[in-house]
């Protein structure tokens, strides 16, 4: 990887990433989510409360490129099992933020310590279909960093290129049927594997906050 590729990261997010998380509590008007896609439907049923989590996203620094780590959710879960996600859950009343939850999450998940990883920011509020409010917290971390995955939440890690995921082209819509409707959803295919829903909604407001 060229100074210039990780110089150029660093501007991008500097200027596009959101500098601080939203405060817990405060009202947020108007979330990317699921609905982004289908704004005639709504994304939970009104009146239930948001349930606030927050993800890691991680950018991996190698001698060759940069590239953002999923994991691939252990398939005994009851919840998304199987599928591709960012390290990441519910906040915690002991969390003091959503990056300190991101980073809690991912040295739980797959063994990644704080201390290897530098915040550069946080993207938009992302309002799933299942009522989670997540934060996204973008992360830079160290391609020789030592991972410890826990078989009982992550069954698999990779990587892809960032400019692979950063190419529209490679973007798709989905349609699938969910309580009763069709739904549509980005869908980014990397090999044999699917990275869909949630995640690629949020790989999607990552290259709208660094690609205005």
């Amino acid at each position: 990887m060229s100074f210039d590729a990780l110089s150029d990261l660093l501007d991008r997010a500097g200027r596009g990433l959101l500098p601080t998380p939203p405060k817990a509590g405060d009202p947020i008007s108007n979330p990317r989510g699921d609905h982004d896609l289908d704004p005639i439907g709504i994304a939970i049923p009104p009146g239930r409360p948001h349930r606030s989590a927050a993800v890691l996203v991680p950018v991996i620094v190698r001698d060759a490129e940069l590239s953002v780590l999923f994991t691939v959710r252990a398939s005994h879960l009851r919840d998304h099992s199987g599928q591709i996600a960012f390290p990441g859950g519910k906040i915690e009343p002991s969390d003091r933020s959503p990056a300190d939850a991101a980073l809690r999450e991912a040295r739980e998940e797959i063994g990644l310590r704080p201390d290897d990883i530098r915040i550069l920011g946080y993207l938009d509020p992302y309002l799933s279909a299942t009522g989670f409010l997540v934060v996204p917290v973008v992360g830079l971390c160290a391609g020789g960093t030592r991972l410890d995955l826990d078989p009982a939440e992550v069954a698999d890690v990779f990587e892809v290129p960032l400019a692979r995921l950063m190419d529209p082209v490679r973007r798709r819509l989905g349609v699938g049927v969910w309580q009763d409707r069709p739904r549509r959803y980005y869908a980014i295919p990397f090999g044999d594997r699917m990275i869909w829903g949630v995640t690629a909604g949020i790989v999607n407001n990552l290259h709208e906050r660094l690609f205005p």
